[in-house]
């Protein structure tokens, strides 16, 4: 193997689990992931698998809300690989359901600040790693104006929009922009929502990771 060629960088916030998990183990096939998410124990199971199947990640356990923190992981990536070949968005707050007239204060701030606040604040941090050639992802679940989703599908609904200007203005220079709408699947945030709901005709999250990341050009 030649060590002088660095790797193709793969980040993926919200690794953790779920669609997230299953975008940075098929990522891994052909890139070094670079997985970020709050939860030690089960970034630490995800690269278990990846290294099962031979591939390798750097874990990030950090929160995406710590502005601070997330400069200093771009500037590691920076000056320890030069920069990203595709950047996978999905990380996500999901709040429970409630009727918008009982909106809870702290659901609302968190998830302003972690849907929202924090990916305006990752584009200008990511943007010059993907540079003209590279990628970034972004996953649709578009639910506002459904009842009950007020605080999840509003504050979802602004990280797409903001997400589809970055397209738009991009169209040209690069990077590219994907903007991806994911089938229904069995995951934790699903099951907040739907708990009780059968699960056989959801489509699997490593199913759905190979399907969306197939869409990419």
């Amino acid at each position: 193997m030649n060590t002088d060629i660095p790797p193709r960088i793969a980040l993926v916030t919200g690794a953790s689990r779920g669609l997230g998990a299953a975008m940075a183990e098929s990522l891994a096939r052909t890139h070094h992931v670079v997985a970020v998410a709050r939860t030690t124990g089960a970034l630490e199971e995800l690269d278990d698998r990846i290294q099962a199947a031979g591939g390798s990640a750097t874990l990030a356990p950090m929160d995406i809300t710590k502005t601070e923190a997330m400069a200093q992981l771009c500037r590691s990536i920076h000056d320890r690989w030069g920069s990203v070949a595709i950047w996978v968005h999905a990380a996500v707050h999901a709040a429970p359901l409630m009727p918008a007239a009982h909106l809870a204060e702290g659901d609302w701030i968190k998830s302003v600040a972690c849907n929202v606040t924090a990916t305006g604040i990752l584009i200008p941090f990511i943007a010059p790693l993907l540079g003209e050639e590279g990628q970034a992802v972004f996953l649709e679940d578009p639910r506002a104006g459904e009842k009950f989703f007020g605080i999840y599908g509003a504050t979802k609904a602004a990280q797409i929009a903001l997400a589809r200007s970055w397209q738009a203005e991009s169209v040209r220079t690069g990077p590219t922009v994907h903007i991806l709408t994911p089938a229904p699947m069995p995951t934790a945030t699903r099951a907040r929502f739907f708990p009780g709901e059968n699960k056989t005709p959801l489509a699997h999250p490593r199913d759905e990771a190979q399907r969306l990341l197939a869409l990419l050009h």
